[in-house]
Protein backbone atom coordinates (compact mmCIF):
# COMPACT_ATOMS: atom_id res chain seq x y z
CA UNK A 1 0.00 0.00 0.00
CA UNK A 2 1.35 3.34 -0.69
CA UNK A 3 1.95 6.22 1.54
CA UNK A 4 0.65 9.36 1.57
CA UNK A 5 3.11 12.21 2.57
CA UNK A 6 1.81 14.66 4.79
CA UNK A 7 1.80 18.24 3.60
CA UNK A 8 1.57 21.28 6.11
CA UNK A 9 -1.62 23.61 5.80
CA UNK A 10 -1.48 25.61 2.67
CA UNK A 11 -3.36 28.67 2.10
CA UNK A 12 -3.83 27.97 -1.79
CA UNK A 13 -6.78 26.51 -3.08
CA UNK A 14 -7.09 22.95 -3.94
CA UNK A 15 -7.19 22.46 -7.14
CA UNK A 16 -9.67 21.21 -9.31
CA UNK A 17 -10.07 18.65 -12.13
CA UNK A 18 -13.40 19.89 -13.73
CA UNK A 19 -11.22 23.59 -14.21
CA UNK A 20 -9.03 21.62 -16.35
CA UNK A 21 -9.25 20.57 -20.02
CA UNK A 22 -5.93 18.45 -21.15
CA UNK A 23 -4.84 18.64 -24.97
CA UNK A 24 -2.33 15.44 -25.26
CA UNK A 25 0.04 15.93 -28.98
CA UNK A 26 0.02 12.41 -30.30
CA UNK A 27 3.84 11.73 -29.70
CA UNK A 28 3.18 11.79 -26.23
CA UNK A 29 0.89 9.31 -26.20
CA UNK A 30 4.01 7.12 -27.85
CA UNK A 31 6.04 8.14 -25.50
CA UNK A 32 4.14 7.16 -22.59
CA UNK A 33 3.30 3.67 -23.75
CA UNK A 34 5.52 2.34 -20.96
CA UNK A 35 3.92 0.34 -17.34
CA UNK A 36 2.71 3.10 -15.08
CA UNK A 37 4.18 4.70 -12.16
CA UNK A 38 2.46 2.11 -9.65
CA UNK A 39 4.68 -0.67 -12.00
CA UNK A 40 7.84 1.13 -12.11
CA UNK A 41 9.92 -1.32 -10.20
CA UNK A 42 7.72 -4.98 -10.11
CA UNK A 43 10.29 -7.73 -11.23
CA UNK A 44 8.96 -11.06 -11.60
CA UNK A 45 10.82 -11.54 -8.87
CA UNK A 46 8.95 -9.13 -6.85
CA UNK A 47 5.61 -11.16 -7.60
CA UNK A 48 4.63 -13.11 -4.25
CA UNK A 49 2.21 -16.06 -5.64
CA UNK A 50 -0.31 -17.20 -3.57
CA UNK A 51 0.66 -20.70 -2.50
CA UNK A 52 -2.88 -22.30 -2.57
CA UNK A 53 -2.93 -21.21 -6.32
CA UNK A 54 -0.52 -23.16 -8.85
CA UNK A 55 -1.40 -21.44 -11.79
CA UNK A 56 0.35 -18.67 -10.47
CA UNK A 57 3.54 -19.97 -10.19
CA UNK A 58 3.33 -21.53 -13.25
CA UNK A 59 2.21 -17.55 -14.72
CA UNK A 60 5.60 -16.77 -14.01
CA UNK A 61 7.71 -19.71 -15.92
CA UNK A 62 5.76 -18.87 -18.42
CA UNK A 63 6.19 -15.26 -19.03
CA UNK A 64 9.86 -15.91 -17.83
CA UNK A 65 10.45 -17.76 -20.75
CA UNK A 66 8.61 -15.66 -23.09
CA UNK A 67 10.21 -12.82 -21.94
CA UNK A 68 13.83 -14.52 -22.73
CA UNK A 69 12.69 -15.69 -26.11
CA UNK A 70 12.48 -12.08 -27.05
CA UNK A 71 16.52 -11.19 -26.89
CA UNK A 72 18.12 -11.24 -30.26
CA UNK A 73 18.46 -8.57 -32.83
CA UNK A 74 15.40 -6.43 -33.80
CA UNK A 75 11.65 -7.97 -33.82
CA UNK A 76 12.20 -7.39 -38.22
CA UNK A 77 15.74 -8.49 -38.42
CA UNK A 78 16.94 -12.17 -38.95
CA UNK A 79 18.00 -12.27 -34.94
CA UNK A 80 13.99 -13.40 -34.29
CA UNK A 81 13.95 -16.73 -32.16
CA UNK A 82 12.11 -19.39 -30.82
CA UNK A 83 8.25 -17.73 -30.95
CA UNK A 84 8.80 -15.52 -33.09
CA UNK A 85 11.13 -16.87 -35.77
CA UNK A 86 10.80 -15.82 -39.78
CA UNK A 87 8.40 -17.47 -41.71
CA UNK A 88 8.56 -17.78 -45.62
CA UNK A 89 7.29 -15.20 -47.72
CA UNK A 90 3.04 -15.68 -48.51
CA UNK A 91 2.91 -18.38 -45.36
CA UNK A 92 0.46 -17.57 -42.87
CA UNK A 93 2.04 -17.84 -38.89
CA UNK A 94 1.06 -20.86 -37.08
CA UNK A 95 0.40 -20.86 -33.37
CA UNK A 96 -0.31 -18.44 -30.86
CA UNK A 97 1.74 -15.26 -31.36
CA UNK A 98 1.24 -13.90 -28.01
CA UNK A 99 -0.22 -14.39 -24.01
CA UNK A 100 -3.06 -13.66 -23.23
CA UNK A 101 -3.11 -13.59 -18.80
CA UNK A 102 -7.07 -14.43 -17.89
CA UNK A 103 -8.19 -13.85 -14.39
CA UNK A 104 -10.13 -12.48 -11.79
CA UNK A 105 -9.46 -9.03 -10.36
CA UNK A 106 -6.19 -8.42 -8.05
CA UNK A 107 -4.45 -11.26 -8.72
CA UNK A 108 -1.30 -9.77 -9.88
CA UNK A 109 -2.16 -9.95 -13.71
CA UNK A 110 -0.79 -6.19 -14.62
CA UNK A 111 2.40 -7.16 -11.81
CA UNK A 112 3.06 -10.06 -14.01
CA UNK A 113 2.92 -7.61 -17.65
CA UNK A 114 4.41 -4.94 -16.57
CA UNK A 115 7.61 -7.36 -15.27
CA UNK A 116 6.98 -9.16 -18.35
CA UNK A 117 8.00 -5.68 -20.15
CA UNK A 118 11.02 -4.91 -17.77
CA UNK A 119 12.45 -8.39 -18.44
CA UNK A 120 12.14 -8.39 -22.10
CA UNK A 121 15.64 -7.63 -23.81
CA UNK A 122 15.08 -4.45 -25.64
CA UNK A 123 15.06 -0.84 -24.95
CA UNK A 124 12.13 1.06 -23.81
CA UNK A 125 11.68 2.66 -27.19
CA UNK A 126 11.23 -0.87 -29.01
CA UNK A 127 8.57 -1.97 -25.91
CA UNK A 128 5.06 -0.61 -26.02
CA UNK A 129 2.87 -0.77 -22.65
CA UNK A 130 -1.10 0.35 -22.68
CA UNK A 131 -3.98 -0.27 -21.82
CA UNK A 132 -6.74 -1.21 -24.74
CA UNK A 133 -8.24 2.18 -24.53
CA UNK A 134 -4.81 3.75 -25.07
CA UNK A 135 -4.54 1.73 -27.79
CA UNK A 136 -7.51 2.48 -29.41
CA UNK A 137 -6.74 6.34 -28.65
CA UNK A 138 -3.56 6.17 -30.24
CA UNK A 139 -5.11 4.90 -33.30
CA UNK A 140 -7.35 7.95 -33.56
CA UNK A 141 -4.51 9.58 -33.05
CA UNK A 142 -2.13 8.86 -35.50
CA UNK A 143 -4.42 7.38 -38.10
CA UNK A 144 -4.20 3.42 -38.72
CA UNK A 145 -1.23 3.63 -41.09
CA UNK A 146 0.95 5.40 -38.81
CA UNK A 147 -0.18 3.07 -35.82
CA UNK A 148 0.87 0.19 -38.06
CA UNK A 149 4.28 1.65 -38.91
CA UNK A 150 5.20 3.18 -35.35
CA UNK A 151 4.38 -0.08 -33.48
CA UNK A 152 5.81 -2.12 -36.01
CA UNK A 153 9.46 -1.96 -34.85
CA UNK A 154 8.59 -2.95 -31.45
CA UNK A 155 10.09 -6.29 -30.13
CA UNK A 156 6.66 -6.48 -27.90
CA UNK A 157 3.34 -4.62 -27.32
CA UNK A 158 1.30 -5.47 -24.03
CA UNK A 159 -1.74 -4.63 -23.59
CA UNK A 160 -3.47 -3.91 -20.44
CA UNK A 161 -7.22 -4.82 -19.07
CA UNK A 162 -8.37 -6.10 -23.00
CA UNK A 163 -11.95 -5.17 -22.88
CA UNK A 164 -13.67 -5.23 -26.91
CA UNK A 165 -16.70 -2.99 -25.57
CA UNK A 166 -17.80 -1.81 -29.59
CA UNK A 167 -18.05 -4.12 -32.48
CA UNK A 168 -16.25 -0.99 -34.38
CA UNK A 169 -12.89 -1.31 -31.43
CA UNK A 170 -13.09 -5.40 -32.11
CA UNK A 171 -12.46 -5.49 -36.08
CA UNK A 172 -9.88 -2.52 -35.48
CA UNK A 173 -7.96 -4.20 -32.80
CA UNK A 174 -8.03 -7.03 -34.40
CA UNK A 175 -7.09 -6.08 -37.62
CA UNK A 176 -4.13 -4.29 -35.85
CA UNK A 177 -2.44 -7.10 -34.08
CA UNK A 178 -2.91 -8.75 -37.15
CA UNK A 179 -1.01 -6.73 -39.64
CA UNK A 180 1.56 -6.28 -36.17
CA UNK A 181 1.92 -10.34 -35.44
CA UNK A 182 3.28 -10.09 -39.22
CA UNK A 183 5.59 -7.75 -38.80
CA UNK A 184 7.42 -9.80 -36.03
CA UNK A 185 5.66 -8.02 -33.22
CA UNK A 186 5.31 -10.47 -30.01
CA UNK A 187 1.43 -9.87 -28.06
CA UNK A 188 1.10 -9.72 -24.55
CA UNK A 189 -2.53 -9.03 -22.85
CA UNK A 190 -4.63 -9.26 -19.54
CA UNK A 191 -8.32 -9.31 -19.73
CA UNK A 192 -10.94 -10.92 -17.31
CA UNK A 193 -12.38 -12.81 -19.64
CA UNK A 194 -11.05 -15.74 -21.90
CA UNK A 195 -9.77 -14.76 -25.60
CA UNK A 196 -12.71 -16.50 -26.95
CA UNK A 197 -15.08 -15.29 -24.50
CA UNK A 198 -15.04 -11.34 -25.40
CA UNK A 199 -17.72 -9.40 -26.10
CA UNK A 200 -19.94 -12.36 -23.91
CA UNK A 201 -23.26 -9.94 -23.05
CA UNK A 202 -22.06 -6.88 -24.83
CA UNK A 203 -23.94 -4.93 -27.81
CA UNK A 204 -24.84 -8.18 -30.38
CA UNK A 205 -22.00 -10.42 -29.91
CA UNK A 206 -23.25 -12.68 -32.63
CA UNK A 207 -22.17 -10.14 -34.90
CA UNK A 208 -18.63 -9.90 -34.49
CA UNK A 209 -17.77 -13.56 -33.60
CA UNK A 210 -15.86 -14.19 -36.38
CA UNK A 211 -13.67 -11.49 -35.22
CA UNK A 212 -13.12 -12.68 -31.71
CA UNK A 213 -12.57 -16.06 -32.77
CA UNK A 214 -9.91 -14.78 -34.71
CA UNK A 215 -8.19 -12.01 -32.26
CA UNK A 216 -8.62 -15.07 -30.17
CA UNK A 217 -6.27 -17.53 -32.07
CA UNK A 218 -3.12 -14.65 -31.80
CA UNK A 219 -2.91 -15.69 -27.77
CA UNK A 220 -2.13 -18.90 -25.94
CA UNK A 221 -4.62 -18.23 -22.88
CA UNK A 222 -2.75 -18.68 -19.64
CA UNK A 223 -5.38 -18.63 -16.30
CA UNK A 224 -4.57 -17.10 -12.99
CA UNK A 225 -6.39 -18.37 -10.58
CA UNK A 226 -6.97 -16.34 -6.82
CA UNK A 227 -8.59 -13.45 -4.67
CA UNK A 228 -8.44 -10.05 -4.99
CA UNK A 229 -5.32 -9.29 -3.54
CA UNK A 230 -5.88 -5.59 -2.50
CA UNK A 231 -9.00 -7.80 0.32
CA UNK A 232 -6.30 -9.72 1.27
CA UNK A 233 -5.83 -9.73 4.81
CA UNK A 234 -6.51 -6.11 4.72
CA UNK A 235 -9.55 -4.01 6.44
CA UNK A 236 -12.75 -3.15 5.01
CA UNK A 237 -12.26 0.10 3.10
CA UNK A 238 -13.13 3.08 5.27
CA UNK A 239 -16.59 4.78 5.30
CA UNK A 240 -16.81 7.93 3.96
CA UNK A 241 -15.71 11.26 5.61
CA UNK A 242 -18.55 14.25 6.00
CA UNK A 243 -18.11 17.02 3.58
CA UNK A 244 -16.00 19.30 6.08
CA UNK A 245 -13.75 17.02 6.32
CA UNK A 246 -12.44 16.57 2.79
CA UNK A 247 -12.55 20.01 2.59
CA UNK A 248 -10.11 20.59 5.28
CA UNK A 249 -7.79 17.86 4.29
CA UNK A 250 -8.13 18.49 0.36
CA UNK A 251 -6.97 22.33 1.87
CA UNK A 252 -4.21 21.04 3.93
CA UNK A 253 -2.74 19.00 1.34
CA UNK A 254 -0.42 20.13 -1.38
CA UNK A 255 -0.91 19.81 -4.68
CA UNK A 256 -4.46 18.05 -3.61
CA UNK A 257 -7.71 18.75 -5.78
CA UNK A 258 -11.20 19.33 -4.29
CA UNK A 259 -14.35 18.68 -6.85
CA UNK A 260 -18.03 18.02 -6.41
CA UNK A 261 -18.48 14.60 -7.53
CA UNK A 262 -21.52 14.93 -9.88
CA UNK A 263 -20.40 18.17 -11.46
CA UNK A 264 -16.71 16.34 -11.83
CA UNK A 265 -18.80 13.27 -13.96
CA UNK A 266 -20.15 16.41 -16.01
CA UNK A 267 -16.81 17.54 -16.59
CA UNK A 268 -15.63 13.95 -17.82
CA UNK A 269 -18.02 14.28 -20.70
CA UNK A 270 -16.23 17.03 -21.94
CA UNK A 271 -12.58 15.36 -22.16
CA UNK A 272 -11.86 12.15 -24.24
CA UNK A 273 -10.29 9.72 -22.02
CA UNK A 274 -7.15 9.53 -23.48
CA UNK A 275 -6.45 12.95 -21.73
CA UNK A 276 -7.96 11.27 -18.32
CA UNK A 277 -4.81 10.76 -17.59
CA UNK A 278 -2.92 14.28 -18.26
CA UNK A 279 -6.17 15.76 -16.41
CA UNK A 280 -4.09 13.83 -13.30
CA UNK A 281 -0.96 15.58 -14.09
CA UNK A 282 1.15 17.01 -10.57
CA UNK A 283 -2.38 16.16 -8.78
CA UNK A 284 -1.25 14.14 -5.46
CA UNK A 285 -4.47 13.30 -4.13
CA UNK A 286 -7.79 14.00 -5.55
CA UNK A 287 -10.68 14.85 -2.83
CA UNK A 288 -14.37 14.36 -3.56
CA UNK A 289 -17.79 15.49 -2.02
CA UNK A 290 -21.01 14.58 -2.24
CA UNK A 291 -20.39 10.98 -3.70
CA UNK A 292 -23.42 9.60 -5.58
CA UNK A 293 -24.58 6.84 -7.69
CA UNK A 294 -23.51 7.48 -11.12
CA UNK A 295 -26.46 8.11 -13.56
CA UNK A 296 -25.76 6.09 -16.55
CA UNK A 297 -23.99 3.25 -18.55
CA UNK A 298 -22.04 6.05 -20.89
CA UNK A 299 -20.82 8.27 -17.39
CA UNK A 300 -20.24 4.89 -15.64
CA UNK A 301 -17.42 3.70 -18.22
CA UNK A 302 -16.18 7.18 -17.94
CA UNK A 303 -15.48 6.89 -14.38
CA UNK A 304 -13.75 3.65 -14.89
CA UNK A 305 -11.01 5.12 -16.84
CA UNK A 306 -10.84 8.27 -14.77
CA UNK A 307 -10.64 5.06 -11.81
CA UNK A 308 -8.04 3.36 -13.83
CA UNK A 309 -5.22 6.14 -13.99
CA UNK A 310 -5.95 7.44 -10.52
CA UNK A 311 -4.80 3.89 -9.80
CA UNK A 312 -1.54 3.62 -11.70
CA UNK A 313 -0.66 6.89 -10.45
CA UNK A 314 -1.54 5.80 -7.02
CA UNK A 315 -3.65 8.83 -6.30
CA UNK A 316 -5.82 8.41 -3.31
CA UNK A 317 -9.30 9.39 -3.26
CA UNK A 318 -10.88 11.00 -0.08
CA UNK A 319 -14.59 11.17 -0.24
CA UNK A 320 -18.15 12.42 1.37
CA UNK A 321 -21.32 11.01 0.33
CA UNK A 322 -21.71 6.96 -0.70
CA UNK A 323 -19.52 4.57 -0.46
CA UNK A 324 -17.67 3.28 -3.50
CA UNK A 325 -19.49 -0.18 -3.76
CA UNK A 326 -22.59 1.71 -4.04
CA UNK A 327 -21.60 3.95 -7.13
CA UNK A 328 -23.12 1.42 -9.75
CA UNK A 329 -26.48 0.15 -10.21
CA UNK A 330 -27.56 -3.59 -9.64
CA UNK A 331 -28.44 -3.38 -13.36
CA UNK A 332 -25.06 -1.96 -13.98
CA UNK A 333 -23.03 -4.41 -12.02
CA UNK A 334 -25.31 -7.52 -13.41
CA UNK A 335 -24.91 -6.49 -17.36
CA UNK A 336 -21.97 -6.77 -19.67
CA UNK A 337 -19.58 -4.33 -18.48
CA UNK A 338 -19.56 -6.01 -14.71
CA UNK A 339 -16.35 -7.00 -14.65
CA UNK A 340 -15.08 -3.30 -15.34
CA UNK A 341 -17.24 -1.62 -12.36
CA UNK A 342 -16.13 -4.49 -9.99
CA UNK A 343 -12.86 -3.43 -11.05
CA UNK A 344 -13.23 0.18 -10.55
CA UNK A 345 -14.93 -0.37 -7.10
CA UNK A 346 -11.43 -2.50 -6.21
CA UNK A 347 -8.85 0.08 -7.11
CA UNK A 348 -11.49 3.22 -5.64
CA UNK A 349 -11.54 1.33 -2.34
CA UNK A 350 -7.39 0.54 -2.36
CA UNK A 351 -7.33 4.32 -3.04
CA UNK A 352 -9.53 5.20 -0.32
CA UNK A 353 -7.52 3.25 1.83
CA UNK A 354 -4.33 4.99 1.14
CA UNK A 355 -6.48 8.47 1.82
CA UNK A 356 -7.15 8.07 5.28
CA UNK A 357 -3.98 9.34 6.08
CA UNK A 358 -5.14 12.84 4.32
CA UNK A 359 -7.74 13.01 7.18
CA UNK A 360 -4.97 12.60 10.13
CA UNK A 361 -3.74 15.39 9.54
Amino acid sequence: MSTVPISPITEAAPLSLCAREPHVPADRLVAEMVPPPRFDSVRFDTYVPDPQQPSQVEAVKVLSDFASGLGGAHATGSGRRRWFARTPKNTAPTGPRGVYLDGGYGVGKTHLLASLWHATPAEPSLKAFGTFVELTNLVGALGFQQTVQTLSGHRLLCIDEFELDDPGDTVLVSTLLGRLVDAGVALAATSNTLPGKLGEGRFAAADFLREIQGLSARFRPLRIDGEDYRHRGLPEAPPPYSDEQVTKAAYATGGASLDDFPHLLEHLAKVHPSRYGALTDGVRAVCLTDVRPVPDQSTALRLVVLADRLYDREVPVLASGLPFDRLFSEEMLNGGYRKKYFRAISRLTALARDAKALVAQ
